[in-house]
């Protein structure tokens, strides 16, 4: 494996050398919202002092070890990495031996040897066998993920993946880790079948995850690293949209929850040092410069009253938002000791209250499953229906909204072209202390086809939460002080 190279064919070498180099991979990390000061900065460029440049993975964990804070962050670090510190430049060259594709006596890529051979490297998890996979890797996303644009040769990994077919290499590869043995000596062995098939799918996905950086690297040489950092680099966990997000996506999300909430209970902790003081009694202070005629040279506070309401929550769990109302309930979940009590209300057409299910040290992912099997919150057709459950919560849950309450409803308020009961929700704007909605759509979309944001948006304050990132700025600006 050859060392880290610092400049391709699709960029310029640093003017500055190899600091250059590293401030200019610092700024594209600032560029994708990763957070790196210039503490951060001067302690990297201490460790490329004492680190091996040879050793690529070394130089990895270097860096990230000093320019990152967030584990969340360390997909889009690993993205950019690649792009800054490339294995190799152009074809791969390496010590060892050279690596063909099978082909066929016509000449033609013989794909069932190719997916034999590959199979085979998988199972051998010895770092001569990652070596000569990453050499095939390279081979197969010059021959087989080459393409031509109107930009020159450009590289494809769907291309690439789609003619080697990963996905059927996971009963090849769960057969050689298990060797000769038969399909009945498995069922009696569940426990290393389990681990070899998990084996044998992460084996698979690294394959996957190789190609995808190979195809990138010769991508950044041919047209540029700055076209691959803005399209082909993933998104933080706290930007990526909540409606968009993939089951990966959504899985670094829920390991976010922890951190954030902690981050936004220390802001409310300094926004309550700040106001415990309290505001000036203009009256107390002038009846007390009496006695220096006049001028207040004392000044009186009040006595502040640190407010923790009751919460509210009135969520929309249908399919098209589930994983926002998801996220949502785990921060406030998170935050739950800011508010003297909540209570959760569920609904996709009929609104039942929840909150047993979301018990102190409950798990979460247990509670939203037991919550859609056994909550009441279909009456019709399983369709969102915001108009019918605003409705049924007034008639069942109406005490549980009172003058000391928070409201907050949680959802895109696509209403299915059916009654949005606007009657409803004045009703309970009215009676809740304050009342929040906060919409994972984009405000553009507010309003079009089947959506009611704007007629709902005439009577509560609607917030835009499309991502973590926004959802923490709104929820920080709600939390009681």
């Amino acid at each position: 494996m050859t060392g880290p190279h610092l400049s391709g064919t699709g960029a310029p070498a640093a003017p500055n050398g190899l600091p250059g180099h590293l401030v200019g991979f610092v700024e594209a990390l600032r560029r994708r919202g990763i957070a790196v000061g210039p503490s951060e900065t001067v302690d990297a460029g201490r460790v490329l002092t004492v680190l091996d440049l040879l050793d690529r993975e070394a130089l990895r964990e270097g860096l990230a070890c000093t320019l990152l804070r967030r584990p969340t962050h360390r997909p889009v670090f690993d993205t950019l990495f690649d792009l800054w510190f490339p294995p190799a430049i152009g074809s791969r060259s390496s010590d060892g031996p050279d690596v063909e594709i099978p082909r066929t006596p016509d000449g033609e890529v013989d794909l069932d040897a190719l997916r034999e051979l590959i199979a085979e490297l998988l199972t051998d998890e010895s770092p001569e066998a990652l070596e000569t996979t990453e050499r095939l890797v390279a081979r197969i996303v010059e021959e087989l993920g080459q393409y031509a644009s109107s930009n020159g040769p450009s590289f494809s990994a769907y291309q690439a993946l789609r003619d080697v077919s990963p996905e059927t290499l996971v009963t090849k590869i769960l057969e050689g880790l298990l060797g000769n043995a038969d399909r009945e000596e498995r069922e009696d062995i569940p426990y290393e079948t389990e681990i070899a098939r998990r084996t044998a799918a992460r084996q698979v996905a690294d394959f996957r995850a190789m190609v995808e950086r190979e195809t990138r690297r010769r991508t950044a040489e041919q047209l540029g690293r700055e076209r691959v950092e803005k399209y082909g680099v993933p998104k933080l966990a706290e930007e990526v949209d909540f409606l968009r997000a993939s089951d990966s996506e959504l899985v670094a999300l829920r390991r976010s929850v922890v951190p954030l909430a902690r981050l936004l209970a220390s802001r409310l902790a300094a926004r309550r040092r700040r106001a415990r003081a309290g505001e000036i009694d203009l009256r107390r202070t002038l009846r007390r410069s009496m006695s220096t005629g006049g001028v207040p040279i004392d000044l009186v506070n009040r006595r502040p009253r640190p407010a923790r309401p009751e919460l509210v929550i009135l969520c929309d769990v249908s399919g098209s938002v589930a994983g926002f109302s998801h996220f949502t309930l785990l921060l406030v979940h998170a935050l739950r000791e800011q508010f003297s009590r909540v209570r959760v209300f569920a609904f996709v057409d009929t609104a039942d209250e929840v909150t047993h299910y979301f018990s102190a040290g409950a798990d979460l992912g247990e509670a939203m499953s037991r919550m859609l099997q056994e909550a009441t919150l279909v009456t019709y057709d399983g369709h969102s229906d915001y108009g019918h459950a605003l409705g049924s919560f007034i008639d069942n849950h109406a005490h549980a909204l009172t003058s000391r309450s928070s409201l907050l409803i949680l959802g895109d308020a696509r209403n299915n072209y059916r009654n949005p009961n606007r009657e409803a929700l004045e009703h309970l704007v009215e009676v809740a202390r304050h009342a929040h909605w906060l919409n994972p759509e984009p405000k553009g979309q507010w309003g079009s086809g089947d959506s009611a944001a704007r007629v709902y948006g005439e009577i509560i304050t609607m917030h835009e939460c499309r991502s973590a990132q926004q959802l923490a700025t709104v929820v920080a600006s709600l939390l009681p002080v």
